[in-house]
């Protein structure tokens, strides 16, 4: 609702009075089924970077989390607005028991409202924050990327990287300790051990440190079991953290290095032959003379000029060489035949000259 709001009467009488002005109230932030609006702590989903259009992006989310979630837990179910919760009024006389009830009712048809999917504001440029309720959403994106790892088959155009958060509290190194301790210990306490490494990024914020935040966690791995080890090529669990603004999301996901840091759009990529990367390899591998022959071939083909010029000296050379040998056998030859040429004519002008002299 609008309120009026009226300026001060002016002194003189002759000018006009100023108009009513309206000042858009403020609205509460929050999701049409019940639930934040904005990313904040004690929140669960699935983080979501895109390629300069959200809109699209959502769509694409509810799509594909819609398509998978079914699949593993079945169609989702919640009542429309008109419905009411089961429950009969006026039937306990006493005053205290049915407000008790009615209090339940209400809390009951908050939650049916809520979908399994909603889209919340990120606080970031490109990133789209999917809260998820009643899932985990480690193992659902674990399940979407591995299903399109194996086949392939590319579902989405938009969608960059999805990353699966189980947790969220405030992005400040004490509270992020505290979090942590309890929040790791399902996958590194002892019994539970493993290799890890920590990936971090931060965005709109900046009195986070790096280096600090990755060293604290480490110590925190390492002190719920000794034998968890530090791996950065292959290692079994990864764990994530994506702070924006004031709020830190954490995770902790498997074959992260396998499922191309989580992008949807790198997973569904067959990986290249050695052949296909760099196709000078096979060439060299083979004889050094092909492999020679081949890369002046290709020299011409990349380089007109260079081509021609070759292709004009390269026969030019071959016919004074072919040229070269014969006429030097000839020569040779005819060196050879001229003498005795010579000598015939010698002997035939002494004779001559002899016969002239007799």
């Amino acid at each position: 609702m609008s309120t009026p709001v009226q300026q001060p009467p002016q002194s003189s009488g002759g000018k006009r009075k100023g108009k009513t002005q309206y000042v858009q109230a403020k609205r509460a932030r929050r999701c049409d089924g019940g639930g934040p609006r904005q990313l904040e702590p004690g929140l669960q989903g699935i983080l979501i970077t895109c390629n300069m259009n959200e809109r699209k992006c959502v769509e694409e989310a509810y799509s594909l989390l819609n398509e998978y979630g079914d699949d593993m837990y079945g169609p989702e179910k919640f009542m429309d607005k008109d419905q009411h919760p089961s429950g009969s009024e006026g039937e306990d006389d006493d005053v205290e028991a049915a407000l008790k009830k009615e209090v339940g009712d209400i809390k009951a048809s908050t939650e049916m409202k809520l979908r399994r999917f909603q889209s919340v504001e990120s606080g970031a440029n490109n990133v789209v924050f999917i809260r998820t309720l009643g899932i985990e959403p480690e193992k659902l994106v674990h399940h979407i990327l591995q299903d399109m790892y194996k086949t392939k088959k590319k579902k989405t155009r938009v969608i960059l990287r999805m990353l699966p958060i189980s947790g969220t509290c405030k992005a400040f190194l004490e509270d992020m300790k505290k979090y942590a301790e309890t929040f790791l210990e399902p996958w590194f306490k002892a019994p539970n051990k493993g290799t890890f490494q920590i990936v971090y990024k931060s965005r709109n914020n900046s009195h986070m440190n790096r280096e600090e935040v990755i060293k604290e966690l480490a110590g925190i791995v390492g002190s719920l079991n000794s034998e968890n080890k530090v791996d950065l090529t292959n290692p079994q669990y990864t764990v994530v953290v994506e702070i924006i603004k004031a709020v830190c999301c954490l995770s902790v996901v498997k074959d992260y290095m396998l499922f191309r840091k989580y992008n949807l759009q790198e997973v569904v990529k067959s990986a290249k032959d050695p052949s296909q990367l760099n196709p000078k390899q096979p060439v060299q591998a083979g004889n050094g003379k092909e492999a020679k022959l081949e890369s002046g071939d290709k020299s011409s083909q990349h380089d007109p000029v260079e081509g021609k010029n070759n292709q004009q000296v390269v026969p030019e050379n071959n016919e004074e060489l072919g040229q070269i040998k014969p006429r030097s056998e000839t020569q040779v030859v005819n060196d050879g035949g001229a003498k005795p040429e010579l000598e015939s004519q010698v002997t035939e002008r002494s004779e001559s000259n002899e016969n002239d002299i007799s």
